[in-house]
């Protein structure tokens, strides 16, 4: 198995690569930098990991996060992106979720042979605020089988509707940490609604905040319920609870 993680929309993460550079406000308190500076690192170098082929061993379908301590498509790591392509094409039977926030760097640094997407690799992007919805435009016209947004951490209300036809799935989350930036709960509500009108699969992450409730900050309960749609896609190496077949 991969190494297994918290957060909830995913099943396990694997890091090719560690280390980042800030690009925008949602990056402020960014967990791998407080994470790495406790360990006596420097979050803005960005290093190949020791395990990086780890994946070559899993044998059981699962999804993957990619690179929750860095960005899959920073320039910094273009020397090793061929050789992690290379990782993730051997292991067609794990599902491996990439989520960016330099999406404008997407097309240059596919494989030769993406062609309309490989079948287990979704792409997604970050989008904290209005600003930066020019990341899902950027998007767009990069084939995938999901294309997926991360409305976290939630910096203001932001209307996904409108790119209805572009999204197969929406992740929405409040900012957690030790001094977090609070999210109002009528901005997931009326995401969450966008979503249902527009029939955007919607996952609620957490509210954020300083506390957890039952092990999510801020909890995950929305109007009495929690929110797990993932994709609408026929894939069998989907597994964990809540996806949609």
């Amino acid at each position: 198995m991969g190494l297994k993680t918290s957060i909830q929309w995913t099943d396990s993460t694997h890091n090719f690569w560690m280390g980042c550079l800030k690009v925008s406000p949602g990056c402020k308190q960014c967990y791998m930098y407080r994470d790495m500076e406790r360990y006596g690192r420097d979050p803005k170098v960005v290093i190949r990991t020791k395990g990086f082929d780890k994946p070559l061993n899993w044998k059981e379908p699962q999804k993957v996060f990619v690179n929750s301590w860095s960005d899959f498509f920073i320039e910094q790591a273009d020397e090793w992106i061929d050789d992690a392509w290379e990782i993730i094409r051997r292991t067609p039977h794990l599902t491996y979720q990439i989520l960016t926030k330099r999406p404008e760097n997407i097309k240059d640094r596919l494989p030769d042979d993406w062609e309309t997407g490989w079948p287990h690799v979704w792409l997604g992007v970050s989008v904290e605020s209005k600003k930066y919805l020019w990341r899902i435009e950027a998007l767009d016209p990069i084939p995938a089988v999901v294309k997926f947004v991360s409305y976290e951490p939630a910096l203001e209300y932001v209307d996904f509707s409108t790119y209805a036809p572009i999204l197969d799935w929406l992740i929405a989350g409040g900012e957690s940490g030790y001094n977090p930036r609070w999210a109002d709960i009528d901005w997931f509500r009326q995401v969450r609604d966008d979503c249902l009108k527009s029939g955007i699969p919607y996952f609620l992450k957490q509210l954020g905040g300083l506390k957890k409730v039952d092990g999510a900050w801020g909890g995950r309960l929305l109007d009495g319920r929690t929110w797990d749609e993932f994709p609408k896609i026929s894939q069998p190496q989907l597994k964990k609870t809540g996806a949609n077949q």
